[in-house]
C-alpha cells in the first residue's frame, strides 16, 4: 500500500464512450466542480477515423471518484462500462 500522500496520483475510470460530445460534456462537469479529469485514448480514436471501434476512457484521481461517480448520475451521463 503506498503512503497517503501518494494515493491522489492514481487514477480510476470514471467512463467510456465513443461520443465526443458526452466526453467533453462529462468534462465540463467534472470541471465545475472541481474534479481534474483526463481522457484516454485520445489519439486512438481518432486514427480509427470516428467510426467508434475505439472508445475514449474518462480517467479520474482514485480520491475523487467518489464524487465524481455522483456528478455523472446526477446529470445521468452513461458511464459505458
Amino acid at each position: 500500500m503506498p503512503p497517503l500522500a501518494l494515493t491522489s496520483v492514481f487514477m480510476k475510470e470514471l467512463l467510456r464512450s465513443t461520443d465526443p460530445t458526452v466526453m467533453a460534456f462529462a468534462s465540463a462537469l467534472l470541471e465545475g466542480e472541481d474534479i481534474d479529469c483526463f481522457q484516454m485514448d485520445v489519439n486512438m480514436s481518432i486514427l480509427e477515423g470516428g467510426i467508434g471501434l475505439f472508445p475514449r476512457r474518462m480517467m479520474v484521481r482514485v480520491d475523487d471518484y467518489d464524487r465524481a461517480l455522483i456528478v455523472m448520475r446526477d446529470n445521468e451521463i452513461p458511464l459505458g462500462k
